[in-house]
């Protein structure tokens, strides 16, 4: 009886130490793979919008700002107002 007990605890520890000992070698595989993927090929960057000068800006049509200004006037029952209103 205690030489079954004792070969079980001895099988459920080389299971345990062979299943973490597997774990951290595709842990640490993993963390080398993603380390080499970022050296050698780095993500390519974005380029990012610019902000485009006021002067250069194309200006709204008068009659599409008064739209706007009537739709924002309508939604909020004549509390809000645009401010700002500009292409993107």
């Amino acid at each position: 009886m205690e030489d079954n007990f004792s070969n079980a605890l001895l099988l459920m520890g080389v299971g345990l130490t062979t299943v973490f000992a597997v774990l951290f070698l595709i842990i640490g595989f993993g963390n080398l793979l993603i380390k080499a993927v970022n050296k050698y090929a780095p993500e390519e960057e974005k380029p990012k919008l610019q902000a485009a000068d006021n002067k250069a800006v194309a200006s709204i049509d008068p009659a599409v700002e008064q739209a706007i200004d009537l739709a924002v006037q309508q939604l909020t029952g004549g509390k809000g107002r645009a401010v700002k209103i500009q292409r993107l």
